[in-house]
């Protein structure tokens, strides 16, 4: 009994203690950094296999937690320290910064670190700063030729005139990122690989061209910001640009400060979108009859879009003009492959029940449709759109309609 005891302790020890590198590693990035660095309890073989964690997590939680140690105020040299103590490639660092956690660091510490990780083949890298002041980048980042995916959050940088681009770079999201004065289209264009562009939100004086982004041939998710833009758009002027994008799948608009020009609110656009399947429209202020002309061409126009939400602007609580007529002959409008919906911010608008008319009457393959009314509007108003809901034809008999 004692031999068979012995032969599974042995056995045990054996699976914990001799992993190979690659499985400890994957199980190490799977865990919060101070528990990875714990596991050299485990056996005398797992001693210091935390120094082969690739991929290390510094967020919100992690300095709360140091806040609580006797190293609350040593951020920089837990930080550093485990740095220097890890022996293989670092694929992925996220330094998320509240202003606490501001306190203990600054420009200098990060710029460190940035230098390190770009000797260390460094491959995502997230550098989110929750508040101002901006946090200035250092050069070092432009060597990181290997990173695969970027984000930035609340920072300044200027690259140098010897930057041509991240080579491997597939996705980048900036977020209140203010860059040397034009530079900014230089910053992602100089990355052919580019597929996922998301700036959704507002960068400081930081202005992007239109045909900056119609030269990134290989997107596949664009997150626009449309007041980021350097002029004043026309609905024509973005299908110009999405025409430059053959192989974009998914588009999100946020039209949140923006006004655009009334020159193609009465065209048609003829160009096929086939891979575009998810559209997402934010801040749309459909009392205004360019936007919500501009809505209309757009989902016409992706022949192929199968997820639509549409989140109307909440900054105007004055009556809606009716712009849309309920008389209008769908029919000749073209059937859509729509599969799901989500219309968020209804205000029970004539113009909202025209939009949402035309969802139905031309969806046959329509599975559910969201509809989140205003957390203002009156119960007897939500009452009466769920009359007219009701009554409200639908090519699609399997179509689930949830009014909440």
């Amino acid at each position: 009994m004692e031999l068979i005891h012995g032969a599974h302790k042995f056995g045990q020890e054996d699976v914990i203690g001799n992993m190979p590198d690659n499985v400890i590693t994957n199980i190490l990035d799977r865990l919060p950094l101070r528990d990875a660095v714990r596991t050299d309890i485990l056996s005398k073989n797992w001693r210091f296999k935390w120094n082969m964690l690739s991929q290390l997590l510094f967020d919100e939680r992690f300095f709360a937690h140091l806040s609580q140690t006797e190293d609350k105020y040593n951020h920089v040299r837990v930080i550093s320290r485990l740095l220097l103590h890890l022996r293989g490639t670092i694929t992925k660092f996220v330094l998320s910064i509240d202003k606490h956690g501001y306190i203990v660091l600054n420009d200098e510490d990060i710029s460190h670190w940035i230098l390190f990780l770009s000797r260390k083949g460094i491959k995502d890298l997230t550098i989110q700063k929750s508040d101002p002041p901006l946090l200035k980048l250092p050069i070092h980042l432009f060597s990181c030729l290997e990173l695969k995916h970027l984000k930035l959050f609340n920072c300044y940088f200027n690259p140098p005139s010897t930057f041509h681009g991240f080579p491997n770079l597939l996705s980048l999201e900036l977020c209140m990122v203010e860059f040397e004065s034009g530079k900014f289209g230089e910053f992602f264009t100089r990355s052919p690989m580019l597929e996922i562009l998301d700036m959704s939100y507002p960068n400081f004086k930081s202005f992007v061209k239109i045909a900056e982004i119609a030269n990134l041939a290989s997107l596949k998710i664009l997150s626009l910001l449309l007041c980021n833009f350097d002029n004043t758009l026309s609905s024509s002027t973005i299908f110009e640009l999405l025409g430059f994008l053959p192989k974009i799948q998914q588009l999100h608009l946020d039209f949140l400060w923006c006004k655009l020009t009334e020159d193609a609110a009465k065209k048609r656009f003829h160009t096929n979108f086939p891979s575009l399947k998810t559209l997402k429209l934010t801040e749309i202020d459909l009392s205004n009859e360019i936007m919500l002309s501009f809505a209309f061409e757009l989902i016409r126009s992706f022949q192929n879009l199968q997820i639509l939400e549409i989140t109307a602007s909440d900054l105007d609580d004055s009556p809606t003009p009716e712009i849309c007529s309920l008389e209008v002959d769908y029919n000749t409008m073209g059937l859509l492959k729509l599969r799901n919906v989500v219309f968020k911010y209804y205000k029970g608008s004539e113009n909202e029940l025209c939009l949402v008319k035309y969802l139905l009457a031309c969806s046959p393959f329509l599975k559910k449709i969201v509809i989140r009314p205003y957390s203002f509007l009156e119960s007897d108003e939500k009452f009466m759109f769920a009359r007219k809901l009701l009554k409200l034809h639908r090519a699609s008999s399997a179509v689930d309609i949830d009014l909440y």
